[in-house]
């Protein structure tokens, strides 16, 4: 902070905190932090409400009482809610001053989850922080991309934002469509037989000659040109290779250019090339593109999110279901075989081989290729089915409650760019 005394008063609503400038600085509440970096006191008005030079004092027209509670966060590293205080108001006050909803205890962190349910309400940063930072972000934003270069990413990487974007995701759709077709169909016996007598007529013409050939490199240039022009606009490039869907991207795109190399380098008909064991995997990789329509699907969006933020949970249905597959895989491996090495069922012989049967019973798919014949093997049978139905079933509350969660919030920003779309249109 380039202004005022050594000493910054933080006024919340009528209840005053003092901390040494020095202290702002590393605050743990990011709204109060960021009063460090402001030179000017117009910097500072668009963090707090009001500001007094004289004494150095910071104005927030927020709630005192929730705010103590937020101090004693940062006090002693927990977080509750306000007593007989809603829910979503006390949310409202977290993400005001930078805090999110992993910072509460997890008895308050389900509460909260069963509250946004009930009344299909979610909070977001951006919410509330919109009008705040818009001229912030606007201002450094225009010091790193020119104006067309921002637009340019929103319309590659929010497909809602505007009317250019909404066209240029639904032509993505469609050539992701056209791409798994073409995939799936070229694995049907009729189409390998007239693409075998295709390369027998013309063995030393290249397969681009051929329509599916045209097709699939037409697809693979709309993929390789869209995913160079995000990455161009893209503000961090560091940022854009870490991402996942990049990433699946990039794995779909390779295995084509690959063919095509090796087809320059050998002089080999691609289609041959294609035989090939390491060639047809990761041809087949190209199955991936499906996961391109989560961008512009909110189902497939909530899918990932909930999984990324579930991932404790997913854990541990994992640890669960090993634990049993190798307690109800010796013990079934014991009773089928172990006790009776000359007339024992032969499909037991082994533990992995148990563990096949274990999985099955646990998920209760039975798809009857092996069963006890034993009394105490059945019986076995019966306790590994209801055990695995109350493992599976203990984690989907929490999974249950993520995903409710992550789908309001992916619809409540989806809503927010519609919004801004219809504004845009109409002025």
């Amino acid at each position: 902070m380039k202004f005022g005394k050594g000493v910054c008063i933080i006024n919340v609503g009528g209840t005053k905190y003092a901390f040494p400038k020095d202290v702002i600085k590393d605050f743990p509440l990011r709204r109060v932090s960021r009063l460090h970096s402001c030179a000017s006191e117009r910097e500072v008005l668009e963090v707090c409400d009001d500001y007094d030079r004289e004494r150095n004092e910071f104005f927030f027209d927020r709630h005192s009482e929730a705010f103590g509670f937020i101090m004693l966060y940062v006090k002693y590293g927990k977080l509750r809610f306000v007593p007989h205080m809603c829910e979503l108001s006390f949310y409202n006050e977290m993400i005001y001053w930078g805090l999110e909803s992993s910072h509460l205890e997890f008895c308050c962190q389900r509460r909260l989850d069963e509250r946004m349910s009930d009344t299909y309400t979610h909070f977001t940063e951006e919410h509330h922080e919109t009008d705040d930072e818009f001229r912030t972000d606007a201002s450094s934003n225009g010091k790193r991309d020119s104006k067309w270069l921002e637009r340019m990413r929103r319309t590659f990487e929010e497909p809602t934002s505007s009317l250019a974007a909404q066209i240029l995701a639904s032509v993505s759709v469609i050539f992701v469509i056209v791409s798994m077709v073409m995939l799936c169909a070229s694995t049907l016996p009729d189409w390998k037989t007239a693409e075998s007598n295709t390369v027998e007529e013309h063995r030393y013409t290249d397969s681009l000659e051929h329509p599916s050939g045209i097709i699939e490199a037409v697809c693979i240039g709309w993929f390789t040109a869209e995913c160079i022009v995000r990455f161009i606009v893209s503000r961090d490039k560091c940022e854009f290779v870490r991402r996942p869907l990049n990433i699946i991207d990039l794995l779909a795109i390779t295995p084509y250019y690959i063919s095509v190399t090796m087809t320059v380098v050998t002089g080999e008909n691609s289609q041959l090339q294609r035989a090939g064991v390491t060639l047809r995997v990761l041809r087949m990789m190209r199955i991936f593109w499906v996961i391109k329509l989560a961008r512009h699907f909110l189902g497939l969006q909530t899918l990932g999110l909930t999984l990324k933020r579930c991932y404790r949970e997913m854990v541990m249905l994992m640890v669960f279901i090993c634990v049993a597959m190798a307690i109800f895989g010796a013990l079934a491996q014991l009773l089928e075989h172990g006790l009776d090495l000359e007339s024992g069922n032969e499909e037991y012989a082994s533990i992995p081989a148990a563990c096949w049967w274990v999985i099955i019973s646990m998920t209760t798919v039975g798809y009857g290729d092996m069963y006890p014949i034993t009394v105490p093997g059945r019986v076995l049978g019966g306790l590994c089915v209801v055990s695995g139905i109350v493992l599976l079933a203990l984690p989907i509350t929490f999974i249950y409650h993520s995903f409710v969660q992550c789908y309001h919030e992916l619809k409540f920003r989806s809503a927010r760019c519609t919004r801004s779309l219809s504004a845009e249109f109409l002025n």
